[in-house]
């Protein structure tokens, strides 16, 4: 008897430009779900140039993690690119609003990062803040709320959803 292969999940992160946190998502996730044939993740941004580099705060945070991210470049979010993908969580409502705007035909796969962390702040409310330029702490802070989402990710995808 042949078994089907289950059909791999394609988690997507969106951010601006693709260089700080969805990058640092994507690295997250991949330590995340280490040994699982079952996903496949990546990242974009809906204002990202093609072709550069996590920023070196981001692949700083994601080293001390022991999670990597090897061949990474950055890349604008697409048709193509969404089409791969099954869920798509983006860092902020603006960011959610962008790919909706864009992409309607995708918005049953979009959700925002922030849902799944179980963390509010008065401040950003659900958006994970934009730590590029504010230093190392701001870093830190991002990958705290991502640590704490990519869990009840992988759990709320796991559940067929």
């Amino acid at each position: 008897m042949v078994t089907a292969m289950p059909s791999p999940k394609h988690v997507l992160f969106v951010c601006t430009g693709n260089t700080c946190r969805s990058p640092m998502a994507e690295g997250l996730f991949r330590k995340a779900i280490a040994g699982r044939d079952d996903f496949a993740v990546s990242s974009a941004g809906v204002a990202a140039s093609k072709g550069g580099f996590a920023s070196r705060e981001t692949m700083s945070v994601l080293k001390k993690r022991g999670a990597s991210l090897e061949k990474f470049t950055s890349r604008p979010v697409s048709e193509a690119i969404l089409a791969e993908a099954t869920h798509v969580f983006a860092m902020t409502e603006g960011h959610l609003a962008a790919l909706e705007a864009r992409f309607p035909g995708h918005s049953d796969k979009f959700f925002l990062v922030r849902e799944f962390s179980g963390i509010s702040d008065k401040r950003q409310g659900l958006d994970v803040p934009d730590p590029i330029g504010m230093g190392m702490a701001a870093y830190e802070e991002v990958a705290k709320v991502l640590e704490t989402a990519i869990p009840s990710i992988i759990a709320y995808i796991d559940s067929g959803k």
